[in-house]
């Protein structure tokens, strides 16, 4: 089982492949549940190998993060992800 970790929000990039799904209804919604019960589900992120070890890529929970930001959180739960090698 995956390890939870709480990771600071601004140090998480998004791929600009995925920000061009957002859909701000979906954050709303997101955001009010958010606020009523907690965050229920971690986003899932990897370390970025090129910015260093206190960067991070978003794999998944996009909206969710940005749920988050609107809700003015400074962090996120979120599952690390190990990055295959080849």
């Amino acid at each position: 089982m995956m390890e939870q970790h709480r990771l600071p929000i601004a140090r998480i990039h998004v791929p600009v492949k995925r920000a061009r799904t957002l859909d701000p209804a979906r954050v709303a919604a997101l955001a009010e549940d958010i606020l009523e019960h907690g965050q229920k589900t971690p986003i899932r992120c990897r370390v970025d190998s090129k910015a260093g070890e206190e960067s991070y890529v978003l794999l998944e929970g996009y909206h969710r993060l940005e749920a988050l930001k609107a809700l003015g959180e400074d962090t996120v739960v979120s599952y690390l992800a190990q990055a295959r090698v080849f």
